[in-house]
C-alpha cells in the first residue's frame, strides 16, 4: 500500500552525492509516488561587468548543465521509470519562493538536505533549515545522512504529557507520520519519550509544600509513564519498541538515535514567536545535533508565545 503520492525535493547546486536525494529516490520507489525536484538557486551574475544582461548562451548552457546533471544523479541512483520533473528556480528569497512551491505541488513529504551552519552565524541570521521547521506547514523531512535509501528504523519523539500536544493532537500527528514512513518502507517504529523531572527539584516548588520530595518526584515519574503507556496502548505499539527515559529531550533522542542506528526521528514543531522564537525549539536543535535525519510534523495554528 502506497503511503506517498507526491514527493518534493528541494536541492541546491552545491549538493553531489546528496543524501536526501537518495532518500527521495528510494521514497519514491518503494511507493511509486510522482517525484518533483525543485533547485533554488540565486540568479546568475552579470558575467560581463560593462552590460546590465546576462550572457545568454552562457546562461542557458548552465541551466541545461544544471538540469541534466541532476537527471543523471537521478538515474544513477535507480530512478530510472520514475515520474520525475525536475525545475531550476532562480529566486533571492528562497523561503518564500520554497512555500509558494509546496502550495502548489501541494506534496505529502518535502525532502532536504541539512545544510550545517556554524553556530556564530545561526546566532545572528536564521538559517533556510530552521525558516522551513517553523513555516513549511507539510511533513519537513531534513537528511544530515542516509546510512540506507530506505530507512530501517524509525522513532516518534513523543510528549505525551504536555498540555499543548494533547490539545493540539500533536502526538497523534507525530506517530501517524512516523507510522506511514515506516509501514512505506517496511520499518520498525520505535517510540520515545525524554521526561524530565528536573522541574520538582529546582527552586519553584511551592513553599506551602515544603518544596518537592522524592515521594512526589516518583509519584509524577508514574503519572508520566502511565500518560506514555495509554498513548503506546492507543497504537499497538509492542513493549519492547516502547522507550521510557529521563533526561533533556535532544541529548536524549541523540543517544537514543545512535544506540539503536535509528535513521529517521519524528519530532513535532511549533511556531514560535518572541523569546521562544530566538531560543528555538527541541526540533530545531536536533536538527544539527542528532545523526541520521529527522521529520518535522508541524500542527497547524500552533502558535507559541514568548
Amino acid at each position: 500500500m502506497s503511503q506517498y503520492q507526491r514527493l518534493l525535493l528541494i536541492t541546491d547546486r552545491s549538493l553531489y552525492h546528496s543524501p536526501a536525494l537518495l532518500r527521495a529516490v528510494a521514497l519514491a520507489k518503494a511507493s511509486g509516488a510522482a517525484l518533483d525536484i525543485r533547485a533554488f538557486i540565486e540568479p546568475a551574475p552579470i558575467i560581463h561587468l560593462w552590460e546590465e544582461h546576462v550572457d545568454e548562451s552562457v546562461f542557458q548552457d548552465y541551466l541545461h548543465r544544471y538540469r541534466d546533471w541532476l537527471v543523471d544523479e537521478v538515474q544513477r541512483l535507480g530512478g530510472n521509470g520514475l515520474k520525475v520533473t525536475v525545475e531550476l528556480l532562480f529566486t533571492t528569497h528562497p523561503v518564500l519562493e520554497i512555500l509558494r512551491t509546496i502550495a502548489d505541488l501541494n506534496p505529502d513529504l518535502v525532502i532536504k538536505d541539512v545544510k550545517l551552519e556554524p553556530v556564530l552565524k545561526r546566532i545572528f541570521i536564521t538559517p533556510l533549515d530552521c525558516h522551513l521547521l517553523r513555516e513549511c506547514p507539510t511533513p519537513l523531512h531534513l537528511v544530515s545522512q542516509a546510512r540506507y535509501g530506505l530507512p530501517h528504523r524509525v522513532v516518534a519523539a513523543v510528549d505525551p504529557f504536555e498540555p499543548g500536544t494533547q490539545i493540539s493532537g500533536l502526538n497523534d500527528t507525530i506517530i501517524q507520520c512516523a507510522y506511514s514512513m515506516a509501514l512505506q518502507c517496511d520499518a520498525p517504529l520505535h517510540l520515545l519519550y525524554a521526561y524530565d523531572l528536573s522541574p520538582a527539584f529546582n527552586g519553584d516548588a511551592p513553599m506551602a509544600m515544603g518544596g518537592w520530595n522524592v515521594d512526589f518526584a516518583e509519584e509524577l515519574r508514574q503519572s508520566l509513564h502511565q500518560a506514555f503507556v495509554t498513548l503506546a496502548d492507543r497504537y499497538g505499539v509492542p513493549p519492547e519498541r516502547r522507550h521510557f527515559v529521563m533526561g533533556q529531550p535532544v541529548p536524549v533522542i541523540q543517544e537514543f538515535v545512535e544506540q539503536f542506528q535509528a535513521d529517521v526521528v519524528v519530532m513535532g514543531t511549533a511556531h514560535r514567536v518572541g523569546l521562544d522564537r530566538l531560543i528555538g525549539s527541541n526540533t530545531e536543535r536536533a536538527l544539527y545535533s542528532v545523526p541520521g535525519s529527522i521529520l518535522a510534523i508541524r500542527q497547524p495554528g500552533n502558535d507559541v508565545k514568548g
